[in-house]
């Protein structure tokens, strides 16, 4: 091979991107909260993208208490947990976690991803069914692309072809993972029914809380008599960064020794976990009370009755929903287009991701927008 073959590789890739009208690059938003200046041009807009669902990241305790770790411990962990980079604040973290999950126990991932990654590798072997919603999320996609198990896609929210799957399967052990809140629909999965029909083939559950910041929220007494594992992200209603999977101790223990992603990595920084910590607190308070009561108003305000702070606005045609985000940015309104390939082609969209932050008046103007950009 001569030494231009990735080059020529990359740029006939780039060139196919391009002319599909698909390329993309981040956008520097200088921001502290959903208002902020959005590169190229530092113009000043409401950002309705943010996944800071209670507006945490903002946070006095919060971002105090990430000042104290970074005091005590520094920047870094400087090694992965089983070696010299577990922190007090991880232990704590770990065990208020498993608390709030009404869990044996929890671990901490660096990401929600690594989490997903971790979990699935870990259990499913090549002696495993492992049955996934069609819509999950790419990680936990990803984590059955790298798993050994034998993988079946099921219809998205389709219990019965779950079933039907399970019923007809060969191997000895089954998992069924899905989300409980649907990352590009904001719909819900039904729980109850996943955990019945796990617990008719004793089948592992593993659910993906990242988005349930409304719910649907499961107390323990929901899934007993079900072996079940439930990962979770720091990053969104606890706005910090990490990830962690909460269960009965003899499955996460076997997470904190077989899992790559958890041995191989360096442990979460001290700063992200003190931030979780201290954010889960409030979460926790009559404070986080008022804050989730804010945004289920937000989501009324413009949803009625909808179950999640994504609320999509389904367009199909990609350039529609391109044009569509771009007269919402001319009104300062910050409202991405997803399509292709992160959604099915014929359902582009807008995906709006509702905060506690934003204000009544915010939230109003955007739902004045939309009804005149979809309308248009």
């Amino acid at each position: 091979m001569t030494g231009g073959t990735w080059e020529r590789w990359a740029a006939e890739h780039t060139t196919a991107v391009r002319d599909a009208g698909r390329w993309r690059a981040p956008r520097d938003f200088d921001a502290a909260g959903p208002e902020g200046k959005l590169a190229p041009d530092g113009r000043p807009v409401v950002s309705f993208a943010s996944n800071d669902y209670l507006g945490l990241t903002q946070h006095p305790d919060v971002v105090a208490a990430a000042h104290r770790a970074l005091d005590r411990w520094g920047t870094g962990s400087g090694s992965a947990r089983l070696i010299v980079g577990s922190r007090p604040v991880h232990s704590d973290l770990e065990a208020a976690l498993a608390r709030w999950k009404g869990e044996e126990s929890a671990v901490l991932f660096p990401t929600g991803f690594a989490a997903n990654l971790g979990t699935l590798t870990t259990f499913a072997s090549s002696d495993v069914l492992l049955c996934s919603d069609e819509l999950n999320h790419a990680s936990i996609i990803d984590g059955c692309r790298l798993s050994r198990a034998r993988v079946e896609v099921f219809a998205h929210r389709d219990v019965d072809a779950l079933e039907r799957r399970l019923c007809e399967r060969h191997e000895p052990r089954a998992i069924v993972v899905s989300d409980t809140v649907f990352s590009m629909d904001g719909d819900t999965a039904d729980v109850d029914a996943l955990a019945a029909v796990c617990e008719r083939h004793d089948a592992l559950l593993v659910l993906d809380e990242a988005h349930a910041v409304l719910g649907p929220q499961l107390d323990h007494g929901e899934l007993r008599g079900v072996t079940h594992l439930r990962v979770g992200t720091l990053s969104k209603t606890l706005g910090a960064l990490g990830g962690f999977v909460a269960g009965p101790r003899a499955l996460t223990d076997l997470i904190v020794n077989r899992a790559r992603p958890y041995i191989f990595t360096t442990a979460p920084t001290p700063a992200d976990s003190a931030a979780a910590l201290a954010a889960l607190q409030v979460l926790r308070s009559a404070e986080g009370d008022a804050l989730v009561a804010r945004l289920r108003r937000h989501v009324e305000a413009l949803r009625p009755a909808h179950p999640s702070p994504i609320v999509p606005v389904l367009l199909g045609d990609e350039q529609r929903a391109l044009d569509a985000a771009a007269a919402l940015l001319e009104r300062g309104l910050l409202v991405p287009a997803i399509r292709p390939p992160t959604v099915a082609p014929g359902t582009s969209r807008l995906r709006v991701a509702l905060s506690a932050a934003h204000t009544d008046e915010q939230v109003a103007a955007l739902a004045g927008a939309l009804r005149q950009v979809v309308r248009a």
